[in-house]
């Protein structure tokens, strides 16, 4: 069973930074493709950012496209976002997740198509 825990959240300012980290346990963390998603206070979980297994493709929702920047280091098992010119819309729980289907992009920004959630860090971004 392989177990995600969200790292690097919290308060920062209109146009500043994050980096939000995903350790991986219990689990082959190179066979999952990964992905970070968000969820604000009355909305819809959202696809933010994935990331293949080799870590040789990626892809990014267009509200963060150009600001965000998601890596994998398989051999830490960990999944980074690094988050920069950060918006107040940009205010959620952030999750990563693991799934094992090959890599498609109508695949990737499903949250159907991941099978292991992490319990999600805070972001908060204030104006």
């Amino acid at each position: 069973q392989v177990q995600l825990v969200e790292s690097g959240g919290g308060l920062v300012q209109a146009g500043g930074s994050l980096r939000l980290s995903c350790a991986a346990s219990g689990g082959s963390f190179s066979r999952y493709t990964m992905g970070w998603f968000r969820q604000a206070p009355g909305k819809e979980r959202e696809f933010v950012a994935a990331i293949s297994r080799s870590g040789i493709t990626t892809y990014y929702a267009d509200s963060v496209k150009g600001r965000f920047t998601i890596s994998r280091d398989n051999a830490k098992n960990t999944v980074y976002l690094q988050m920069n010119s950060l918006k107040p819309e940009d205010t959620a729980v952030y999750y990563c997740a693991g799934g094992s289907r090959p890599w498609y992009t109508s695949v990737a920004v499903t949250t159907s198509s991941y099978d292991y959630w992490g319990q999600g860090t805070q972001v908060t971004v204030s104006s």
